[in-house]
């Protein structure tokens, strides 16, 4: 095979704007790009390692022999090598041998901007190119409304490992066909978007996809990047959108991956005080230097505008944002002002966020974020970090904790569902019941409730009625929605069976009407975000655990009345204050027979009485079912 031809893909524009952190889509640039230079076909490889005294690429085409194919070293510092390989195409398989200016190190490297990888446990880097033609076009010209922060989201969240197992071959199922079973899945289902676990390529299974060595490949384990771009397609087709699981955290030291890439510490920060995660064993990116930062913000551009994926949530904001985080004193160091807060991520964030949100104002940013730090999911521009959303994690926690409890001494602890009316409209909160709620002990959403058969699912059912009709967007992870019995387990598929039996197939049905049943009543999305869509009818009726509640829309006649029993004793004339006088029609109930509830417990229609009762002149007596929920609205 030819020599390397000098070629090049950079502008002195380009090379500007990757030396201060503004080059948001330097994937068009480095990497392996297929490409003709006088009239002869081959590939455009460019890679950034400043520290490097040689850089050639080795592979298939050149028998993985060091020295043959030398790439050029820019004359402008910016540390970039590139060059053209004539005869190398699609296909080709590939890696960076470096040698280092630094004591002669060599190293093996994947391309940090690969388009596709090897499956695991082979490492190399994959020439790559296709021309998909998206279908999807009547959904990205009206996301905006699908993604709006006033519009319904309801979450399903899927590793794609485990969602469902190919039976007969023992093998996970492909792209293809998670496009044909996932997505009819959840259309049935009603949810609004799918959260996938992490799909860029990661080595090692039991990571889950959250120790990256590929950003910018879809993991090879279930077909090529046009297959994925398929399920995404078809998720469009069928009016779901489709949130990515994206970590700028951290990243694994793993030899062919970023870390330690041109024999110094390129990517991650030099200081092991803010380069490496004691807890997940990996290495921390530096937020500080340029070129991460522009490395980091172009991939998730990438997969908005390569993949057409509806935005991120974005892992383990709280390890990024303090110092100190998981860490002993004498084990970090301040910063300029004498805080924990890391700055330079802070400011990466929000760089990132302004971004995104610059090139593509109707997707959506997610921080799990775990702490009480302000102002999250608030614009830049007034100090805020720029996300859309927050997981609330402290009512997760509050709320499986509650749960978790004997309904008998629920009465001490209705605090720890109203305290999160307290901080709710503090930042725009998504409610998560995810994939670290039922791993390492902690049991399944069903396996935590208490009581009996009967009232265990009575319990879950409730839950997440409670959970709907809460302020907020929510997000729940593949098997809680039929009740999973054992805990989530990677290596295996969802226990389908389960829905073989009524208690399951209940909770199931019930999960599908709840998310309909969001979708349909503006009351629950309009103003999910605002304290103008809350009112408390009474909080204080610790005696009996009941919660009575107004949630509100743009318009008075949407209004939802909300009455949660958590006990198992059912109330057949419970008096609840009106904020006027009508009539109540029932619009939901959780303990219907076809969600294996009594089905005894039904409100015909009610009339208002001017009974003065919860500081209001109006008032009705309902019936209350066990352990459920009953929402109203006022009508015929």
């Amino acid at each position: 095979m030819a020599e390397v031809i000098a070629h090049s893909l950079f502008t002195d524009f380009d090379i500007n704007l990757f030396k201060s952190g503004k080059h948001y889509r330097l994937y068009e640039k480095f990497g392996s790009h297929i490409t003709t230079v006088d009239g002869v076909e081959g590939v455009y490889f460019a890679v950034w390692a400043p520290s490097a005294k040689m850089v050639s690429v080795i592979g298939d085409f050149n028998f993985w022999t060091e020295g043959q194919h030398k790439l050029n070293v820019r004359w402008d510092s910016s540390g970039i090598w590139e060059g053209f390989i004539p005869g190398a195409g699609k296909g080709t398989h590939y890696k960076y041998k470096i040698l280092s200016s630094n004591n002669d190190i060599k190293t093996e490297k994947a391309d940090p901007y690969a388009r596709r990888a090897e499956h695991n446990p082979s490492t190399a880097s994959i020439v790559w190119d296709d021309n998909y033609k998206w279908k999807d076009t009547k959904w990205m010209k009206k996301r905006k409304k699908h993604n709006a922060l006033n519009a319904p989201f309801s979450v399903y969240e899927v590793h794609l490992g485990s969602w469902k197992k190919q039976v007969e071959e023992n093998r996970f199922m492909s792209y293809v066909e998670l496009a044909d079973e996932l997505v009819s899945y959840v259309k049935e289902m009603n949810f609004t978007h799918v959260e996938l676990m992490p799909i860029m390529e990661f080595p090692y299974d039991p990571s889950w996809g959250y120790q990256v060595t590929g950003y910018f490949a879809p993991t090879s384990r279930f077909g090529y990047p046009e297959e994925f771009k398929l399920l995404v397609d078809k998720l469009h087709q069928n009016d779901i959108g489709i949130i990515l699981d994206w970590v700028p955290s951290h990243f694994p030291e793993d030899a062919h991956g970023l870390g330690f890439f041109d024999g110094s510490a390129l990517y991650e920060h030099p200081d092991r005080r803010k380069g490496y995660h004691q807890d997940w064993k990996s290495l921390i990116f530096n937020y500080g230097r340029n070129e991460v930062k522009s490395f980091l913000i172009s991939n998730a551009i990438f997969w908005l505008d390569q993949y057409h994926a509806d935005g991120f949530r974005v892992d383990a904001v709280a390890s990024m944002l303090f110092l100190d985080y998981s860490r002993e004193d004498g084990e970090w160091e301040p910063n300029m002002y004498g805080g924990r807060e890391n700055l330079e991520a802070m400011s990466f964030l929000r760089e990132m966020n302004e971004a995104v949100y610059s090139a593509f104002p109707d997707v959506q940013t997610i921080a799990e974020e775990s702490t009480a730090f302000p102002m999250v999911s608030k614009p830049t521009f007034l100090g805020g970090l720029g996300f859309g959303m927050k997981w609330m994690m402290g009512w997760m926690h509050d709320t499986l904790e509650y749960f978790g409890k004997e309904s008998i001494y629920r009465k001490y602890h209705q605090n720890d569902l109203t305290f999160s009316m307290t901080y709710t409209f503090t930042e725009n909160f998504m409610l998560p019941l995810s994939h670290d709620e039922v791993v390492y002990g902690k049991k399944s959403i069903l396996g935590r409730m208490p009581g009996d058969e009967w009232q265990r699912f009575a319990n879950l059912r409730l839950l997440y009625s409670y959970m709907f009709t809460h302020p907020g967007t929510n997000v729940l992870f593949q098997g809680s929605e039929f009740g999973q019995s054992s805990e989530w387990n990677f290596e295996q598929s969802l226990d389908w069976f389960l829905l073989e039996y009524a208690p399951h197939k209940g909770v199931q049905e019930l999960y599908k009407d709840l998310n309909t049943f969001y979708k349909s009543q503006p009351a629950l999305y309009q103003k999910q975000f605002s304290a103008e869509g809350f009112e408390w009818i009474d909080y204080n009726d610790h005696e009996n655990s009941i919660l009575t509640f107004i949630r509100k829309g743009d318009k008075p006649k949407d209004d939802l009345i909300v009455v949660c029993n958590m006990t198992p004793s059912p109330q057949e004339k419970y008096r609840i204050g009106l904020p006027k006088k009508g009539k109540l029609k029932e619009v939901f109930n959780s303990d219907l027979k076809k969600y294996f509830g009594t089905g005894d417990y039904k409100n015909k229609l009610l009339t208002s009485k001017a009974v003065a009762h919860h500081f209001r002149d109006n008032s009705v007596e309902i019936c209350l079912p066990p352990l459920g929920m009953v929402a109203f609205r006022y009508g015929k």
